[in-house]
């Protein structure tokens, strides 16, 4: 955000502030119309000052909404009728962290991946907070809701507290501590679950991206655009 969002308005809030004492002090003077003068200056500039800080903080909020990371990588394998060998791929979570790699069989036409979405209020996204994910889990999906219903289905957990150690006895989530703790603490603005689709096709490959809405999945090459029939992306 542009410094001056917040250095414009701290002036001149500080002039009102300063505007305003002086006001009160010349009425206590008996200055009575050299004291309303001032007062009412500085009311004025204080005033300006807090809308010019509040669109400052909506400016931000807009920035932030429109910001997105690339999150996973899924490369898709085909071992016989619709049954698939899926890569994902996720970066490390710190600047120089290594990323993780891992496979999932997967039955059906298509691939989706799940994740769970924390967003904050505006207010504390000036404060830091931006928007928390993590990816849920990766399930193969049928484009025939009978077999849907009926076929062999598959589903993995991508989650690290799910995939991780059993023994570990504490485990701090961010979307489980925001939920059971909301009512007290007014800067979440809302908790949801999002997925992205898109088919399975032998050698595939595609990104999945994270916005302030949820998950976008885009297809990288010839295989995975052709499969997607022109780019198509899925979201829910």
């Amino acid at each position: 955000m542009v410094w001056w969002w917040w250095t414009a308005p701290a002036v001149v809030g500080a002039l009102g502030l300063a505007l305003l004492a002086r006001g009160v002090g010349a009425m206590f003077k008996g200055r009575f119309f050299g004291g309303l003068v001032g007062g009412v200056g500085g009311a004025g500039f204080i005033a300006a000052a807090l809308m010019a800080a509040l669109l400052g903080l909506n400016v931000q909020s807009y920035t932030r909404l429109t910001w997105e990371r690339p999150v996973a990588t899924v490369e898709t394998r085909q071992l016989g009728p619709q049954y698939f060998e899926a890569t994902v791929m996720q970066p490390g979570r710190g600047e120089n962290a290594p990323g993780t790699s891992n496979l999932y069989p997967l039955h059906g036409d298509e691939w989706r991946i799940e994740a769970q979405v924390l967003k904050w209020k505006p207010w504390a996204n000036v404060l830091g907070l931006d928007t928390q994910y993590r990816l849920d889990r990766l399930s193969g999906r049928y484009r025939s809701i009978d077999q849907e219903i009926n076929a062999t289905r598959s589903v993995h957990p991508l989650a690290a507290d799910e995939v991780g150690p059993k023994w570990v006895p504490w485990k701090v989530s961010a979307w489980d501590t925001a939920r059971r703790y909301r009512r007290y603490v007014d800067a979440v603005d809302t908790l949801y679950g999002g997925g992205a689709y898109m088919p399975m096709a032998d050698g595939a490959r595609y990104e999945v991206w994270i916005t302030q809405s949820g998950l976008v999945a885009r297809p990288t090459n010839e295989a995975a655009r052709a499969a997607s029939a022109g780019g198509w992306a899925e979201v829910s």
